[in-house]
């Protein structure tokens, strides 16, 4: 982080946690029988962040073939440790890249056609199903009907596993909500209806009151994001609008012009009985 900051920065009063407090967002450490590395995720203003992952074992290295990839660069430590002479752009070690889904042909055409498939679902974690909904916003589509179910199935059982308390899945999605939307606000509503309609449809491992304590959160969650996404930005836009007594519709009663309503925006009811008031 020193070396990319101005040429004019005093770097020698910046200390490591001055530059954790500015930059660094997110540090994670995990430690199990299973999995064994550290995150370090800086700042995401702009919705495009950077991670730093230090990596001992992980079981499970991907949820989708689209985020599969992996860029093997251990060529070019070794280069840099045994070899005396600099790189440069006709001596350079060859870098190459693999797709953990197995077949790298067939996950680049995945990536091509937004397709979604995985193998193993079952190992997916709990925030694989937010991540499955948040591409399906973005016009990724399952390989298969059959792929779906079975996938969808398995992700909403891991979620409510890893995510057993309301509180912590309440968390969980306001924090998916601020960190991956970060100037597609907009999209926030239709991520979280689609992720109505998978844990609707999916769930089959909770009790009747868990699964509808989960669905009144993340229908009370889309009421709050479209309430933002509506919000008038000034009173003068406002339009003002009454429903007329009975009796200004007779024929003898001419106090008033009425004209037809027309609709501010596409609805699906059209109430003809409101006009817009007039001077």
């Amino acid at each position: 982080l020193l070396d990319f900051l101005p040429s004019g920065v005093n770097k020698e009063k910046i200390t490591p946690m001055t530059l954790k407090e500015a930059y660094v967002q997110k540090l994670v450490k995990v430690c199990t029988e299973s999995d064994r590395w550290s995150l370090i995720s800086l700042s995401n203003n702009n919705g495009k962040n950077m991670e730093l992952k230090f990596v001992d074992s992980l079981r499970r290295q991907f949820e989708f073939s689209v985020d599969s990839f992996q860029i093997i660069l251990d060529s070019m430590l070794l280069f840099s440790q045994c070899s005396e002479n600099p790189m440069s752009q006709t001596f350079h070690p060859t870098v190459t890249g693999e797709s953990m889904y197995g077949d790298f042909e067939d996950a680049m055409d995945h990536l091509r056609n937004k397709i979604l498939a995985t193998r193993n679902p079952e190992e997916i974690r709990g925030g694989g199903l937010l991540k499955y909904c948040n591409l399906l916003v973005r016009g990724f589509r399952p390989k298969s009907e059959v792929d779906m179910k079975t996938m969808q199935r398995y992700m909403c059982s891991r979620y409510f596993i890893d995510f057993p308390d309301i509180r912590e899945q309440q968390r969980k999605l306001k924090c998916y909500l601020q960190d991956h939307f970060v100037g597609m606000e907009d999209k926030r509503y239709d991520y979280l209806i689609t992720l109505h309609q998978v844990v609707n449809e999916s769930t089959v491992c909770l009790m009747g009151h868990e699964r509808r304590q989960t669905l009144a959160l993340i229908a009370s969650l889309a009421t709050h994001v479209l309430s933002e996404q509506n919000h008038p930005q000034a009173v003068p836009t406002f339009t003002c609008y009454y429903q007329p007594a009975p009796y200004i519709g007779e024929v003898n009663y001419n106090s008033y012009y009425f004209t037809p309503v027309q609709p501010l925006m596409p609805c699906n009811h059209s109430y003809q009985t409101w006009l817009p008031c007039c001077n």
